[in-house]
């Protein structure tokens, strides 16, 4: 009897600790994995968001033009193919749970009902050259990124509730990620080829001010990025294949390395808003990885 009962504690402790490394709670952090195949999505691969039940959304899966819908446990599927001629890359979601959409190819910004899945224009203006990445702020406001990858400049716009879009400066250079503070008192916008971070006080109409340089990179280039509770950015650096976290004060925190080396975005989500998606160019999928601090869209949208 003494033998089994040893054998059987054995059994009990070896057990033990496999399922214990499976929780969620022991995951290791800052390790990324493949969260679906290596080619599921077209290069176009962009626009991360998660819904409060948890499902990943991201444009062009299988092909350009749609909007796919990942589930937690990982099945995907086209969610829906967006209006003839429309491509999207940036995606957010409203505090009364709507999608918005940014449609470069016609200078739009898109607004999807998560019901009847209905697609409307929410804001346009065809002076734009792309609205590449959207921000949105507590009020349902919204700041884009307008890049003009040809020239290698760039601009900001603001869209109010009413979807009236107006430039707020000018003369950038290429405009890519952007994303508000959590206490939604600031404004980050990068450009990519330049690779300055840069943050505005957001005013209360909604203009920005008091420009600064948050921190500049010596290499590679900056892609969309995310803000955690913390006010930490989460940055997708193209070409080095890295996630930057950087702090408030513009202290480069940690880099989590990726399996691919083109990430162009990234998201929060999983049950307690840690899991981190990240978009690959490159390997057409999206990576995941764990990290110690929610994400300030995932609380907002859990908050709705």
């Amino acid at each position: 009897m003494k033998i089994k009962t040893l054998f059987s504690c054995i059994l009990f402790f070896i057990f033990g600790i496999q399922l214990n490394a499976q929780s969620p709670g022991t995951q290791e952090l800052f390790v990324s994995s493949e969260f679906t195949p290596v080619n599921s999505f077209t290069q176009g691969v962009e626009g991360p968001a998660v819904d409060k039940d948890g499902n990943l959304y991201a444009v062009n899966y299988d092909h350009d033009g749609t909007i796919g819908k990942i589930t937690p446990s990982g099945v995907a599927s086209i969610f829906l193919e967006l209006p003839k001629g429309s491509i999207g890359n940036g995606i957010r979601f409203s505090n009364e749970g709507d999608m918005y959409v940014a449609d470069y190819t016609n200078h739009n910004i898109l607004k999807v009902d998560m019901v009847t899945k209905n697609v409307s224009v929410f804001a346009h203006d065809e002076t734009m050259a792309q609205p590449n990445d959207i921000a949105i702020t507590k009020w349902n406001t919204f700041y884009a990124s307008n890049p003009d990858w040809k020239n290698s400049t760039g601009s900001i716009w603001y869209a109010g509730k009413d979807g009236k879009i107006v430039m707020l400066e000018d003369n950038m250079g290429t405009a890519n990620g952007i994303e508000v503070s959590p206490d939604n008192k600031k404004l980050y916008v990068n450009e990519s080829v330049q690779r300055n971070v840069w943050v505005y006080d957001i005013l209360k109409d909604g203009k920005i001010s008091n420009k600064h340089l948050l921190i500049q990179f010596p290499d590679y280039g900056l892609d969309g990025m995310r803000c955690d509770t913390k006010g930490n950015l989460y940055i997708a650096r193209y070409d080095k294949g890295v996630v930057a976290i950087v702090s408030p004060e513009g202290k480069l925190i940690r880099e989590v390395k990726l399996i691919g080396k083109k990430p162009t975005n990234v998201a929060f989500g999983g049950p307690d808003g840690k899991t981190v998606y990240v978009t690959m160019q490159d390997k057409k999928n999206i990576e995941t990885f764990h990290t110690d601090t929610p994400g300030q869209e995932w609380v907002r949208v859990h908050k709705q």
